[in-house]
């Protein structure tokens, strides 16, 4: 039996919204697995959150930077808000995404690659501007999109700078359109996904495992209604439709008008999207919350972790 520890249930709290006691049920009743524990919430009707969401536990800057028919985006994480704000720093962010154009987004050869106006690495310039400013830095993750004809749009919300923010975006447009009617509306679809969170382009980018799991959750909610298995698979069938609304941008009911479908305005565009990229800065990162774990702990009688 898995140690179900304050920690684990403090996560599962933090991304279904279900009561800690529930929270601890849920972990119980599936040895621990996270996945397993939401899905168990899930089914039971005591979660209101559809899917996990990346917990923004870190700091620094998102950076893009785009030419012609390319686009990049770099995360760069530090300990503080404090450093986002510090000039040499923004413009560190700035010059690795620019350098990502050409250097691509392997993180590690993004270190190596010689840092733009000095003889030195990358690697060798964070590290001298964490000696300079005194707190731990980071090269996180980089992600590039190249089109054969078209552009590459980027969209920064919030930006405290021309492209530097907390959220930003990369939208691959493929078209032999006029070019600034591309960017236009690469920059509404890049504003459309910093709102919706899209996981996926398209119903067949869906990830096989996640629409098991979806299936899974929404044929027990539908079996608990008492209908017919003919009732049941169509059921199904409609809430899985309305999945893929949810989750993939192709589907999805675009933020501007709020009737078309995405698909409808790039292709009235005379656009295909190709790709996207979404950062949202320290998803995924946790950072201890001290005070939250121990209240837990107190409350549900478990073991500190």
């Amino acid at each position: 039996m898995a140690e179900i520890t304050a920690a684990l249930v403090r996560d599962l709290r933090e991304k279904t919204g279900a009561g800690m006691m529930d929270c601890k049920k849920a972990l119980v009743e599936s040895n621990g697995d996270m996945e397993a524990a939401i899905d168990w919430l899930r089914k039971k009707g005591l979660s209101a959150a559809a899917k996990k969401s990346g917990r923004v536990a870190a700091e620094g800057l998102v950076g893009t930077a785009t030419g012609p028919t390319v686009g990049a985006m770099v995360e760069v994480n530090a300990e503080t808000d404090f450093v986002a704000r510090n000039e040499s720093f923004q413009n560190f962010v700035a010059e690795v995404a620019g350098l990502a154009l050409s250097v691509g987004e392997d993180v590690e050869k993004l270190k190596a690659a010689t840092y733009p106006g000095t003889t030195h690495s990358v690697q060798d310039e964070l590290t001298r501007l964490i000696a300079t400013i005194g707190e731990n830095m980071t090269i996180r993750r980089a992600r590039v999109f190249r089109v054969n004809e078209g552009v590459v749009a980027a969209y920064v919300h919030n930006a405290v700078k021309p492209g530097l923010g907390k959220i930003g975006v990369l939208v691959a447009v493929e078209s032999t359109s006029e070019l600034a009617a591309l960017e236009t509306l690469g920059r509404q679809v890049g504003m459309h996904i910093a709102a919706t969170r899209p996981e996926a382009l398209d119903t067949s980018a869906v990830e096989a495992s996640a629409l098991e799991r979806e299936r899974a959750v929404l044929t027990e909610q539908a079996l608990a209604s008492g209908k017919p298995p003919a009732v049941v698979e169509k059921m199904v069938e409609g809430r899985i439709r309305k999945y893929y609304e949810e989750v993939v941008l192709l589907e999805q009911v675009w933020v501007h008008d709020g009737e078309s479908r995405v698909k409808q305005v790039a292709a009235k565009a005379g656009a295909n999207l190709t790709g996207f990229a979404r950062f949202q800065l320290g998803e995924g990162i946790e950072k201890e919350v001290g005070d939250f774990a121990a209240e837990v702990a107190a409350q549900a009688g478990i073991t500190k972790g």
